[in-house]
C-alpha cells in the first residue's frame, strides 16, 4: 500500500464535546499518521465539516448558500488539521477546488502528486466544490484523481452493519462486504453518489472505528477489526 485517502467526520475531530475542536484527539490522529508518512505511506485527507455546520437546517437558506457554508467548514477543519500535524513535525498542504486566497493552494492532480513525492500529508478541502455534492463524494472523487490505493474511512462507529446498531441490538456487523450489496441495501457507508462512484471507478474503502487505539496504524498494518467494502 503506497497512497491512501483517510476520511475523517467533522464530529470525529470535536471528541467527546460534538462541535468544534478536540486537540487531544486531533493529535492523536497525527502521532497516527506521522507513523505512516514515517514509514513511506503517502496520506491525503478529507474532512467533514459537521462539527461546525450540518447541513441546511432552516428554509430561510437557500440550499446552495447552505452547501458553500459546509465546504467553508471543511476548509477551517483542515487548516487546524494541518496545523496540529505540523506541530509533531510533518509537512502539510491545504488544497481546494476554488480560489481561498492565500489560505490554501487551488487543487490538481500535478500540485497533488508534487506534494506527495515530497512526503507531504495532503488535505483535500472544499469538496467538490459544488453544491449538492456532499463530502463522501469529494473524497471519492479526489481518491480517484490521485490514484489511491484505498479509502480509510475512520468514523464513529466499527464498520458496516446490516441496519443500525444504536437501533437494533442484534444488528449484524460485516467483515466484508460488496460495494453492489452495500447500494441494493443502501446501506449507507457512503452516500449513493458517491458508491456509485467508488463501484463505477473500483475504489474500495475500509470501514473501522477512529476512536479504538491506533485504529488508523493498525488498519494499515493489517491489524484490521472493521469492513472492508470491496468493488
Amino acid at each position: 500500500m503506497q497512497r491512501i485517502l483517510l476520511k475523517l467526520s467533522g464530529e470525529a475531530l470535536a471528541g467527546d464535546k460534538k462541535t468544534g475542536f478536540d486537540e487531544e484527539t486531533v493529535r492523536a490522529v497525527a502521532m497516527q499518521v506521522k507513523q505512516l508518512t514515517d514509514s513511506g505511506i503517502q496520506v491525503g485527507i478529507v474532512t467533514g465539516g459537521g462539527n461546525f455546520w450540518r447541513g441546511r437546517t432552516s428554509e430561510n437558506i437557500d440550499r446552495t448558500k447552505a452547501d458553500q457554508i459546509g465546504m467553508l467548514a471543511t476548509i477551517m477543519n483542515c487548516i487546524y488539521v494541518s496545523e496540529i500535524f505540523r506541530s509533531v513535525e510533518m509537512k502539510t498542504a491545504v488544497l481546494t477546488p476554488f480560489e481561498c486566497g492565500s489560505f490554501t493552494k487551488l487543487f490538481s492532480k500535478d500540485r497533488a502528486n508534487k506534494y506527495f513525492e515530497k512526503g507531504m500529508v495532503v488535505f483535500f478541502a472544499g469538496g467538490t466544490g459544488h453544491p449538492y455534492f456532499s463530502t463522501d463524494t469529494g473524497v471519492v472523487l479526489r481518491a480517484i484523481e490521485v490514484e489511491a490505493d484505498v479509502i480509510l474511512l475512520a468514523k464513529s462507529i466499527d464498520g458496516v452493519y446490516d441496519s443500525d446498531p444504536k437501533l437494533n441490538p442484534n444488528a449484524k456487523k460485516y467483515d466484508e462486504i460488496s460495494i453492489d450489496d452495500v447500494i441494493a441495501g443502501n446501506l449507507q457507508v457512503v452516500d449513493m453518489t458517491a458508491s456509485i462512484l467508488a463501484r463505477d471507478n473500483k475504489m474500495p474503502m475500509w470501514v473501522f472505528d477512529l476512536n479504538e487505539k491506533d485504529s488508523i496504524v493498525n488498519t494499515v498494518n493489517g491489524k484490521f477489526t472493521g469492513t472492508r467494502v470491496t468493488v
